[in-house]
């Protein structure tokens, strides 16, 4: 019997704004071969009926970094805004996975989880200026940081040609993913807001 194959040493972060698309690439990546480090505090539901692949501590990132040794050989999903406060001080290494959707589309998408739970959203014109400010600082930060290689990956692609998209990922990680499962874990009929 062979040795089960030594996980990498870095972390993988699947990244973006809400809503776009990274538990989706979350999904992709558990059914290649990458484990999700996950809580599975919240519960799938209709907005994301297949889960959303979280771990409520990254809400703690900048004062709590102890799971961080646990996600080295996982999958991570860290909202765009906390990457910036990932250790950049050499004892980490990060592979980003950084999921790109049109801001009409984000937007269109929030605001129909909101409605299901009942919230109010925030005025469209102001909120899409609000996340083309911040993805324009998360990105000109992160292409400052040597501890960080970044993949983007568009939602869409994702969609429609998982098969290509899935050997991206696999090429960025230098891993050997299960790519017909991450092409099989992708359902575009939840592509609803277009």
């Amino acid at each position: 019997m062979s040795d089960p194959k030594p996980r990498p040493d870095f972390i993988t972060v699947v990244s973006g704004l809400p809503r776009s698309g990274t538990s989706l690439m979350m999904q992709m990546l558990a059914a290649g071969g990458i484990p999700p480090l996950t809580d599975e505090l919240r519960a799938p539901d209709e907005s994301n009926p297949r889960g959303y692949f979280e771990l409520e501590a990254v809400k703690k990132l900048r004062t709590d970094q102890s799971w961080l040794d646990r996600a080295r050989g996982r999958s991570v999903k860290i909202i765009h805004l906390l990457l910036r406060e990932l250790p950049v001080d050499g004892r980490y290494s990060y592979r980003v996975i950084f999921m790109k959707r049109p801001l009409g589309e984000v937007l269109a998408s929030q605001s129909a989880m909101l409605a299901r739970q009942g919230k109010p959203s925030a005025d469209p014109a102001m909120l899409e200026k609000i996340y083309a400010a911040q993805l324009s600082q998360v990105e000109e930060w992160l292409s400052q940081q040597s501890c960080f290689s970044v993949l983007n990956i568009d939602h869409r692609r994702a969609l429609q040609e998982a098969p290509a998209v899935g050997r991206e990922v696999a090429d960025f990680l230098g891993a050997d993913l299960d790519l017909n499962a991450m092409t099989a874990a992708v359902d575009p009929a939840l592509w609803r807001e277009k």
